[in-house]
Formats: C-alpha cells, structure tokens, sequence
C-alpha cells in the first residue's frame, strides 16, 4: 500500500540568504521542530528518524525514514534512501531553494510504504481501511505542520 502527502511553502529566513543557506544544508536543524517526528538524527549529510502514525486499535506505529541531503547551487534537496527491511517505512523527498533576499522555498513529497497482512474478509478490508485513513491522515497533518516546524527551527537557528 502506498500514501502520499506533499506540501510547498515559502519561508523569510531571519539571518539572510547566508544563513538561510547554512540553515537548508543542515536537514537535522531543519526538521528539529517538526512534530510527528521522534528519533530524529540528522546533519548536513542527510537526516533519519521515524513518524509517528496513530492507528486505531494499533496505537502508535513508527515509520522509519532515512534521507540523503544534496547540496544545490541555491539551496538543498533529500533524496530517500530504501529502507527494505522494513515491513513500512516512509520516503521523504525535499527541495529548498533559497534567493538572494533569504527567502526560502521548500517543496516536501512523503511517500508512506506499508505492507499488511493479506486481508481476509470483511474484517480483514475493514482494518486495511482503518490503516489506510489513518496514515492518510498523518501524513496530511505533518505536511500541514511543516511550515509551522520549519519557521520554528528557522526562528530559533537566529542570524
């Protein structure tokens, strides 16, 4: 089963475009606001952690993600990195790109993997819903929350 999520946003990096710059290229700094995020581990090679997907009768599942970042001429990207021995795992793909004033432009796509049991049934299709909707959701959410989590990190990496 596969769920996907994207968001892009433009945030004015307090510091300028040099700050803004060292701020794109550092992915664990970047992300260190985000919620649904734990385990976060990142630096300016690329960033790992697992989002947090809250799953009706389940509870909390973690997906595990694991990024490379590249350094662009104006900014940064994260490539996902395969996590196979995973039975789900997450794809987070970056892009921000940043102008002469420090403006940052991000365009984030998430691309969730799960895989489940074969379903059996009313009950068995009935779960698979309930899993599917709730990483729907999830992901929904954190791409509505970066903005918020980015311009936090952002706030707090100062000039």
């Amino acid at each position: 089963m596969l769920i996907e999520a994207q968001q892009s946003f433009v945030l004015p990096h307090p510091g300028g475009q040099d700050a803004a710059l060292a701020f794109v290229r550092d992915a664990g700094r970047a992300l260190s606001q985000v919620r649904f995020l734990r385990r976060l581990r990142g630096n300016t090679r690329g960033v790992s952690g697992e989002l947090v997907v809250s799953v009706p009768l389940l509870g909390e599942v973690d997906l595990p993600f694991r990024s490379r970042l590249s350094v662009t001429p104006n900014g940064a990207a994260l490539t996902p990195q395969p996590i196979e021995e995973e039975r789900a795992w997450v794809e987070v793909a970056g892009q921000a790109k940043v102008d002469e004033a420090g403006e940052v432009t991000f365009a984030f796509h998430f691309r969730a993997h799960l895989t489940l049991p074969q379903a059996e049934g009313w009950g068995g299709a009935a779960f698979e819903k309930m899993v599917r909707a709730a990483a729907e959701r999830t992901l929904a959410r954190l791409a509505a929350e970066l903005p918020a989590g980015i311009g936090a990190a952002m706030g707090a990496a100062g000039p």
